[in-house]
């Protein structure tokens, strides 16, 4: 009874999952991409730093613009004060009101470096968004092909839980006629037991998987997962992706662009020895009551326009200029340190990603070899098993031998098509890729 209850529930869950797969969305490799750019929180917080840049080219742009100001003030005074000859000194109330326009600038155009430093910004943190993506792309392949990995590590399993049943049936059977003793069968029946755990665990590594790639796309809880092409064989030279890379790579442009900037630091910096010029407009307006002077030759003035130029030049602030043109000079140094250093991380990386490729492509040809000569020695022992010319170790040690090579083919195919992806990445070719399949 435990054995047809658990045969039954092992078919029911197989019924149910055709069922709820046949119902469930269909992704490829290509859909994952497009729904994780979309959903994932991780991209939309680096697009929030590309609009924090763009708003610091605003900021830029409104140190060349005049500045207007509009002022007015109200004053009741608690009594009116006039002079023993009559002329008022203190009126009950007065006003005044006007506009002021002001724009400062230095001599050196330091204003136009701090927008040239601005617009670099936004194309660096558009650089740093598309590595950031390109990372993000890798990581969806990598919980995909993961999910396939624990897919086919489930199917294996259940694989092999079929072989020993039927083993464990073939050895039932020799032990009734005498051919074999009941410690064959206790053996037998320990083995299926270490397969049901096997398939066990591997039901709930498949479902932890899902749950992963569900949590990095934001797709839904029922999918299904169509597998991609295996990758050709072609694999251009390494110089070949080597000048790919120092043309695509994102994160490459970002250093570079980052030179660029310190180098308008300096610019920046140097400016502050310049004199700087101010310019600025007056309409001015007063009114009070009462007026001063006679009605025929009142005092007040109620209306003026002023303009004027201001021009200041600090010769001494203690060395703060000193300090801040070698502080920018310094950065500028560190940038091209930083470049030399990442470009150097990079083709090391690359070149570790190559050689990825080139073994991950060369182990899973040995090992669907292995596999072929596997299967082929587990269907002879079985035979011979069957009419008594092996020995029930034969039969295990050909399973075990067929099991290892099944989940090495596995593990092997999955690693190479994401070890392709990586040299991808490296490359600078798998953003461009994602976004050209759109």
């Amino acid at each position: 009874m435990r054995k047809i209850t658990f045969y039954g529930i092992v078919i029911l869950a197989a019924v149910m999952a055709f069922v709820s797969a046949a119902d469930a969305e269909e992704y490829t490799l290509s859909d994952l991409y497009q729904n994780a750019l979309r959903n994932s929180e991780k991209i939309k917080f680096a697009q929030e730093n590309l609009y924090i840049a763009k708003t610091g080219k605003d900021k830029a742009w409104s140190l060349l613009i005049p500045r207007l100001t509009a002022f007015g003030t109200y004053n009741h005074f608690s009594e009116q004060k006039v002079t023993i000859s009559g002329v008022l000194i203190q009126p009950n109330e007065s006003g005044n009101w006007g506009v002021r326009a002001d724009e400062s600038f230095s001599l050196s155009a330091r204003e136009l470096n701090a927008l040239k430093i601005a617009g670099q910004n936004i194309t660096k943190s558009e650089y740093d968004l598309d590595a950031i993506k390109s990372d993000f792309v890798l990581a969806v392949a990598s919980a995909y092909y993961d999910t396939l990995k624990a897919k086919k590590a489930l199917e294996i399993a259940a694989a092999n839980m079929e072989r020993l049943t039927q083993y464990r049936d073939s050895v039932g059977k020799r032990v009734k006629v005498g051919d074999l003793t009941k410690t064959a069968l206790l053996r037998s029946e320990g083995e299926l037991s270490g397969a049901r755990s096997d398939y066990l665990k591997a039901t709930n590594a498949l479902k932890l998987t899902r749950a992963a790639l569900i949590r990095i796309t934001g797709i839904e809880d029922e999918f299904r997962l169509r597998e991609t092409s295996i990758p050709s064989e072609n694999l251009p030279g390494l110089d070949n992706l080597r000048n790919t890379a120092l043309e695509k790579r994102s994160d490459l442009k970002s250093f570079d662009v980052q030179i660029n900037m310190a180098d308008e630091q300096v610019k920046y910096a140097r400016g502050a020895f310049w004199p700087n010029l101010n310019l600025f407009a007056i309409y001015n307006a007063t009114d009070q009551y009462p007026v001063s002077g006679s009605p025929t030759s009142q005092t007040l003035n109620r209306e003026s326009i002023l303009a004027g130029v201001g021009f200041t030049f600090p010769f001494f602030e203690g060395g703060l200029r000193v300090a801040e043109l070698n502080e920018a000079k310094s950065r500028r140094r560190q940038a091209k340190l930083a470049y030399d250093d990442f470009k150097k991380s990079v083709d090391v990386e690359l070149q570790s990603a190559y050689l990825d490729l080139q073994t991950q492509r060369g182990t899973l040809k040995f090992l669907e070899d292995q596999l072929a000569f596997a299967e082929d020695n587990y269907n002879a022992v079985i035979r011979q098993f069957d009419n008594g010319l092996a020995l029930m170790l034969d039969v295990l040690d050909a399973n075990s031998l067929l099991l290892s090579a099944e989940k090495n083919v596995a593990e092997a195919l999955y690693n190479y098509q994401l070890a392709d992806l990586r040299l991808k990445r490296t490359s600078g070719m798998l953003l461009p890729l994602v976004i050209s399949n759109k």
